[in-house]
């Protein structure tokens, strides 16, 4: 019964930092990735899909972002989705390929996705928080119910301390690496 709380606690953190990875490859920085656009939903014929499955998504050069529909027809909403978008980069259509050049990233923008990146950190470790004392939780209700012993119980919530601070010191590091990345001129 302990493993298995310990054994959910860690399977919902270790998602915790594949969600935190996933919405930081979202965040642009000076280099062109494909995962900038790949969340971007696309209003295709009335459903809202990704952009990567619509078209080619693919990075020909260090500062651009090529996007080939393999519908010609779903130019234009992939170019009104871009547009709409948080990302603030103007689409070039040439009627077979949208172009999407990446700027140099200004500092005042840098500092504002700097910002956006220790938000989402935060949320991150808010997460982990919760995760860990839903457990903890759990095994109030265990020993309560006399399923666990007191020690069981004591052994259990120190090994969901460690689980939670190694998690933290994770999104720490995940959250730091980006922001290097943005800072990187």
């Amino acid at each position: 019964m302990v493993k298995d709380v310990l054994d959910s606690a860690k399977q919902r953190m270790a998602k915790t930092e594949d969600a935190l990875k996933r919405e930081l490859a979202g965040i642009r920085t000076g280099r062109a990735s494909t995962s900038l656009v790949d969340h971007i939903p696309v209003d295709y014929y009335g459903t809202p899909t990704p952009i990567n499955q619509l078209a080619t998504v693919a990075t020909p050069e260090a500062r651009l972002i090529t996007i080939q529909p393999w519908d010609r027809k779903a130019l234009g909403p992939i170019e009104k989705a871009i547009q709409k978008s948080d990302l603030g980069l103007n689409p070039s259509n040439d009627g077979s390929l949208i172009r999407l050049p990446i700027p140099q990233l200004s500092e005042q923008r840098r500092k504002e996705l700097s910002r956006l990146v220790q938000k989402r950190v935060e949320e991150s470790r808010v997460a982990a928080r919760n995760i860990r004392r839903d457990g903890q939780d759990e095994l109030k209700r265990l020993e309560r119910a006399k399923e666990i012993s007191e020690d069981e119980h004591r052994r259990a919530g120190d090994q969901l301390q460690k689980l939670t601070d190694q998690t933290i010191a994770t999104i720490e590091h995940i959250g730091q690496q980006k922001e290097a990345e943005l800072m990187e001129v």
